[in-house]
């Protein structure tokens, strides 16, 4: 494929390829349709027939080239299936493409300081689990870094001590930086405010501009309910303290923290399913 793509990007060799479609044709002709020289024309040909897209036969005294639509329809069928991986329903294509309409509004509204102060978001989620199951992966860090980011971060670095007062800390590199030598893409502080274990808990969260600044302060408040085997999660965000630079942070509380979440929910559906044992005696569950 790669040969392939090499040889048709050449504007000269791409001309001759539309001229084989129309019909098979000789060396002399397709130059003097091209508007280039023979030498030239066969150089072209001899790369396009390299790369399986040209066969040529002698057929008495001329050597007639001609298109090899099978190694075109190959191109084409990969084309088709990178764009319908990249269009494929909540995939990072789509939603980089719906982070760029909330950047651009958030961005023509940010045009003085406290542009976003009382804007709140909301989120639920109805959660395998008990609540004291969900409590832990709220609020221990070994449990947080599993699932505390947006679907293209990792978390290098967390702190989160769950008291009134404790300190709150979230650094995140590239998700695809392996080897943790690219930088830090994004840090954030905050203060923990109340505690009330299996049921709610508050804090202020405030991610940092470039230049060591906070972009806003978000009070998030997380409530808790036994639902079932299961648990109901509230959760609400409310914007104060914003800067002017802050629009690229505010437009990726939705997506990204509902990312988040998504990926929270993941995870304890697994480990609640994985927590499921057989008794070996009657096939029941337990």
């Amino acid at each position: 494929m790669d040969v392939l793509l090499t040889a048709l990007a050449d504007p000269s060799r791409w001309r001759l390829v539309e001229l084989l479609a129309e019909r098979p044709r000789p060396v002399g002709v397709l130059a003097q349709l091209a508007g280039a020289r023979q030498p030239q024309t066969t150089k072209h040909l001899q790369v396009l027939e390299r790369a399986g897209v040209v066969v040529s036969e002698r057929v008495g005294q001329r050597r007639i080239n001609a298109l090899r639509p099978a190694a075109l329809r190959e191109l084409a069928a990969e084309l088709s299936r990178l764009a319908e991986t990249a269009e494929q329903a909540g995939g990072p294509d789509m939603t980089h493409d719906r982070y760029g309409v909330s950047l651009r509004t958030e961005r023509h509204a940010a045009t003085e300081p406290g542009w976003a102060d009382g804007r709140s978001f909301k989120f639920h989620r109805r959660l395998a689990g008990r609540p004291e199951l969900v409590w832990r992966h709220l609020t221990e860090p070994s449990l947080l870094s599993h699932w505390w980011t947006p679907n293209d971060l990792q978390v290098c670095e967390l702190v989160f001590e769950a008291r009134p007062g404790g300190r709150i800390l979230q650094t995140y590199r590239d998700a695809e930086d392996t080897d943790g030598h690219a930088a830090i893409v994004g840090r954030a502080e905050g203060t923990v405010d109340e505690v009330h274990p299996h049921e709610r808990l508050t804090y202020r969260l405030s991610p940092l501009l470039p230049d060591g600044g906070p972009a806003f302060t978000a009070h998030v408040d997380l409530t808790c309910r036994p639902i079932g085997p299961g648990t109901d999660l509230d959760i609400r965000w409310t914007i104060t303290n914003s800067a002017i630079d802050s629009a690229d942070f505010v437009a990726g509380i939705e997506l990204g923290f509902g990312q988040s979440l998504d990926t929270l929910a993941a995870v304890l559906a697994a480990n609640t399913h994985d927590n499921v044992s057989t008794d070996p005696t009657t096939g029941s569950t337990k």
